[in-house]
């Protein structure tokens, strides 16, 4: 069903109607559409331009639309072209021409960037909560080991003693930064671009704010330019997912040269890992290479919409199609990795014999000589120099070097011990303040 037409005297060329359809993946839009269209229906209704009686016709048509869409009743048909279309035909054989008297005072333009905005916001709570659950585990798995010593590295080479906790623990703060971001994205985001139209806005004395507030924005656009042709939000968490990637990617890494025989640190379970077709001995982790592997796409996805936005003038163009599928396959590919990744570090364990063997190998207490030195009052130019003499390495000991780093983010023990008391607390307190979004945005959906 199409909903424009008017002034054309042939239909699209069938190249061309293969071209422009996106039903096939902006379907998954629908209940967010849905919702949407219940709301601009209660302003049309508020502003009188529909009389009760048909309003309350339409209501009844979407909400029987919204179960069959979640049950999978109702889908598209080969000759819808969008998302819009597609629910507007099923309105309008339900209830029958008067369906269409809900597109007064909208667009697609500003349909499709509310919607959009609906379900990023919908998945990106999702992911915050996913995040949170890996960032348990990372703290669980760094206090099962808050007193294995290992070799701590820089350039891939022994540098200091640390407590192997604390390399664990670097990839829970990582992930904090990236629900900041989301929290940040959130704020952003929180502007409704329904009643926008097509680019100047309606003349039939709609409310956009009054809509807003009842799709849970906190605004409603200030420019209505702005409103249809604003795809940051896109851009946007789409780099918060590609750095999600990036950290995870980083833990892949790791895991991968801790599960080689040449280290021989991480027995990863075998119910993360997997198996050669041709070599039985093989025990490959698999998990750990996939979300390296991953980040590329999350990150290539992001770049694809960056050039895509880079050169677009003015309003809508049809160009904002292409915003849809990088950003569905990165979502997507961020659901499957997460739990992955968060069953794959709480079940790995680790040779503490082989950790702590390893840790004062490499000439890795030099440090510790120069800062005896410097307690001692010598310069630590010539501290440095001295420490690397023949046999000093051999002075201090792995639990000493350790048990002296007692800063603020140190490896000594006391400080790891209050930094993951500290990073379970802020967890916990985060988990709780998704959770309230996550249900208020569920309660809001089901008005």
């Amino acid at each position: 069903m199409a909903l424009w037409g008017g002034r054309f005297s042939d239909a699209p060329a069938d190249a061309v109607f293969a071209l422009s359809r996106s039903v096939h993946f902006d379907w998954r839009l629908a209940p967010y559409d849905l919702r949407s269209s219940l709301a601009h229906l209660r302003v049309l209704q508020s502003s009188s331009l529909l009389k009760s009686d048909v309003a309350q016709k339409i209501e009844a048509g979407l909400r029987e639309l919204i179960l069959e869409v979640a049950s999978g009743k109702f889908l598209p048909n080969s000759e819808d072209e969008d998302v819009h279309s597609a629910l507007e035909r099923g309105l309008t054989e339900k209830i029958g021409e008067v369906g269409g008297s809900l597109r007064a005072g909208r667009s697609r333009n500003d349909q499709v960037a509310t919607d959009l905005k609906l379900f990023a916001i919908d998945h990106m709570l999702d992911i915050a909560n996913q995040i949170t659950h890996l960032q348990e585990a990372l703290i669980a798995k760094a206090s099962e080991y808050s007193d294995a010593p290992a070799p701590g590295f820089t350039h891939m080479q022994h540098a200091q003693p640390i407590l192997f906790g604390h390399e664990i623990a670097k990839h829970i703060h990582a992930f904090a930064r990236d629900i900041d971001r989301i929290t940040d994205w959130l704020t952003r985001t929180s502007v409704s671009p329904l009643g926008s139209g097509a680019l100047a806005g309606s003349g039939l004395g709609l409310a956009p704010e009054v809509t807003a507030r009842d799709l849970g924005f906190t605004g409603s656009s200030a420019n209505s330019i702005d409103g249809v042709s604003d795809r940051d939000f896109v851009a946007e968490a789409l780099f918060i997912i590609s750095m999600v990637g990036v950290h995870l990617s980083r833990i892949g890494e790791e895991w991968c040269i801790w599960a080689t025989s040449e280290f021989g640190w991480a027995k990863v379970a075998d119910a993360y890992s997997t198996g050669s077709s041709i070599m039985p001995q093989k025990k490959n982790p698999d998990v750990a290479e996939l979300a390296r592997g991953k980040a590329g796409r999350l990150i290539g996805n992001l770049t694809g919409v960056l050039a895509m936005l880079k050169g677009l003038p003015f309003a809508y163009n049809r160009d904002l199609q292409e915003d849809k599928e990088p950003l569905f396959d990165s979502i997507d590919t961020l659901r499957l990795v997460l739990p992955a990744v968060t069953g794959m570090v709480a079940t790995t364990t680790f040779d503490r014999g082989k950790m702590a063997a390893a840790a004062p190998q490499g000439f890795s207490l030099a440090t510790e000589v120069a800062d005896f030195l410097v307690r001692a009052g010598v310069p630590f130019a010539q501290a440095h120099e001295a420490s690397l003499t023949s046999d000093v390495h051999n002075s201090l000991t792995v639990a000493g070097a350790i048990a002296s780093r007692k800063t603020i983010g140190a490896t000594g023990g006391a400080a790891l011990a209050k930094q993951l008391s500290d990073a379970a607390a802020e967890t916990k307190a985060t988990q709780v303040k998704i959770s309230a979004q996550i249900n208020a945005f569920s309660e809001m959906m089901s008005q």
